[in-house]
């Protein structure tokens, strides 16, 4: 069985949770992930936030999302990433998740104030700000991983 790599792995991942995981073979796991991608994804009207968004209306994002359903997505999402990035072939280093999830805390955070959230009195919505601050939390992430990665390093340097 041919493993994907870890960059075509995170492109399914976005594509669809799941999907990586059916590539690499891990059926059960790729299934489950795509089952609760649709639960998640249904149940939070997320599709229509997303179209509504997409098309300005940022007002009719708000009035059709359900947080209590979406505020599962961000974790979802990401940890479906970093199971396929972490099973794709090739080494993953230690530490290496913390750009997904300092990328999930980050979404959620996001979500959690894009009601609030303007820019000169406009709102980016319940997509675009999450969106957004992802950004943020993969830049914490990388570099908490590069800190501890040297660390790491130094502490196997000085070992005998």
């Amino acid at each position: 069985m041919t493993m994907t790599s870890k960059i075509e792995a995170i492109f399914w991942s976005i594509a669809l949770p799941g999907f990586a995981q059916i590539l690499n073979g891990k059926y059960a796991k790729g299934f489950l992930f795509v089952i609760l991608e649709f639960i998640v994804n249904v149940n939070s009207n997320f599709n229509l936030a997303i179209m509504a968004s997409f098309l300005g209306d940022m007002e009719r994002a708000f009035q059709v999302v359900n947080f209590q359903w979406l505020m599962f997505y961000p974790c979802l999402y990401m940890f479906a990433m970093w199971d396929a990035f972490k099973d794709a072939e090739g080494e993953a280093s230690p530490y290496s998740f913390f750009p997904f999830v300092f990328g999930a805390y980050f979404i959620t955070v996001g979500l959690m104030y894009s009601p609030k959230f303007k820019i000169n009195g406009v709102s980016l919505g319940p997509v675009f700000l999450p969106m957004l601050s992802l950004v943020p939390g993969l830049i914490i992430g990388f570099i908490i991983w590069s800190i501890l990665n040297r660390i790491n390093k130094n502490k196997k340097a000085k070992s005998p």
